[in-house]
């Protein structure tokens, strides 16, 4: 693996998600700002998920992009949401449907508070969409529905017209699956373009080098 394809698995999905994880909220859920409190600071729970789940050796990178953030609602309560976000580079071995359940029940068992689940599919193949997980035995089943969303079923031109900031990260995303060939110049050319994109949404300097350095 190149070291250009191997920083769409990089740590720096994790630093990204951080800096914009309120635009992720109302990127991913339109109806983001009248559910969450977003005046309220974010927890990120990366050591208790490490714990739970903890990194496996033999990982191709998968498990660098998992967050877990506390978040709050917006109906005057106490109660919060625990958001499970997973970045899928490749296919894997294409157990990621039971994975999410798996993560599921475990932090449900843990928290006991109410979980949304948002998988970001940044691979290549086109049939590759899980979105539910199903068991089935003797007259006892059950179902597991679960958000996810494929990069590639983004359209440049709608990312290009959102304001949203996070929209420039999926077009940098988008744009590094459809130009893996790309020579270094050409490379060169959609950063530039990518950068003018962040300028235009005022993105803070740290956000905007680290997508600069993205590709």
């Amino acid at each position: 693996m190149s070291p250009r394809r191997r920083r769409v698995d990089d740590p720096l999905w994790k630093s990204i998600l951080e800096q914009t994880f309120s635009y992720f909220l109302r990127f991913i859920f339109h109806e983001a700002d009248a559910v969450f409190d977003l005046s309220r600071p974010f927890d990120y729970l990366d050591k208790e998920f490490e714990q739970l789940f903890p990194p496996e050796s033999n990982s191709k990178g998968v498990r660098y992009v998992d967050k877990l953030v506390k978040v709050f609602l917006k109906d005057g309560s106490e109660q919060f949401v625990l958001c499970h976000v997973e970045i899928q580079s490749s296919k894997g071995n294409g157990d990621l449907a039971e994975r999410m359940f798996r993560y599921f029940y475990r932090l449900w068992d843990r928290y006991k508070v109410p979980i949304t689940a948002i998988a970001i599919l940044a691979d290549e193949n086109g049939s590759y969409r899980p979105e539910v997980y199903r068991q089935e035995f003797m007259g006892t089943s059950l179902r597991y529905d679960f958000n996810s969303s494929k990069i590639m079923d983004q359209e440049e031109s709608v990312l290009r017209s959102n304001e949203n900031p996070f929209s420039v990260i999926v077009l940098t995303a988008l744009l590094a699956i459809k130009n893996k060939k790309i020579s270094d110049e050409g490379l060169k050319a959609i950063k530039h373009d990518i950068y003018d994109e962040m300028i235009n949404r005022e993105m803070d300097k740290d956000t905007r080098q680290g997508l600069y350095d993205y590709h």
